[in-house]
């Protein structure tokens, strides 16, 4: 289903501060004060998350969503990658972009998340390295012009430093979101999309918000 309405970050902290007024209607006041400080944490962390929002380069934001049309437009294959929670992050933008932006229209995204074949993940990781899970999938698949988008929180993940280097050495154009100060991605990547935050949590958070809203302005941009 694509997305009917629009949830926005001042609703949250709406939300919190709403939620934190409601801290003492408890008789114990113990459980009164737990409830508060939750509320509390809840309220501090939807602050902060704003403000690694508005934080984001809208430049760079909007250089992403223009990359993307651009693969669309000429059936390149976008690629996808990174590690724990970022993995999970490059999974469902591959889902969003084949189903959710392309279901029902003539031509479709051809996306890929590097993180999904799971035999062939562990074939590398066992029997070359770790390092090599992601670049050796692109050996076999990437073509000059494509789209590789290197998902790591830190910056510093060496299995997306690596895939992301061939990409840049094979003609590709390549995207890093990254958190903290960027880390090398930020400096190998040719759009970097920082969230410029330090706690993981929120850079995570940021990366998938991003991309949730790139799939509203796709779903609404792209005809056909």
């Amino acid at each position: 289903m694509r997305p009917n309405r629009e949830v926005t970050v001042p609703s949250l902290l709406a939300a919190a501060a709403f939620l934190l007024s409601k801290g003492g209607c408890y008789n114990s006041s113990e459980r009164g004060g737990e409830l508060g400080m939750i509320r509390e944490y809840l309220l501090n962390y939807c602050t902060g998350l704003s403000k690694a929002l508005e934080s984001v380069s809208p430049e760079r934001f909007e250089e992403f969503v223009h990359l993307l049309e651009n693969a669309y437009q000429d059936e390149r294959q976008v690629f996808l990658m990174g590690n724990g929670g970022s993995g999970s992050t490059a999974s469902h933008f591959a889902c969003d972009l084949n189903k959710g932006v392309s279901y029902g229209r003539q031509k479709c995204f051809r996306a890929i998340s590097l993180n999904d074949n799971l035999p062939t993940l562990t074939a590398y990781a066992n029997d070359v390295s770790y390092e090599d899970v992601f670049v050796e999938q692109l050996r076999n698949f990437l073509r000059p012009g494509d789209l590789v988008v290197g998902i790591s929180g830190s910056g510093n993940s060496p299995n997306v430093l690596k895939a992301i280097a061939y990409a840049n050495s094979l003609g590709a154009h390549t995207v890093g979101l990254c958190g903290f100060n960027g880390g090398k991605l930020a400096a190998m990547v040719r759009t970097p999309i920082l969230a410029p935050v330090y706690d993981m949590q929120k850079v995570e958070d940021v990366h998938m918000v991003l991309l949730h809203v790139v799939m509203q302005i796709l779903c609404t941009r792209i005809q056909g």
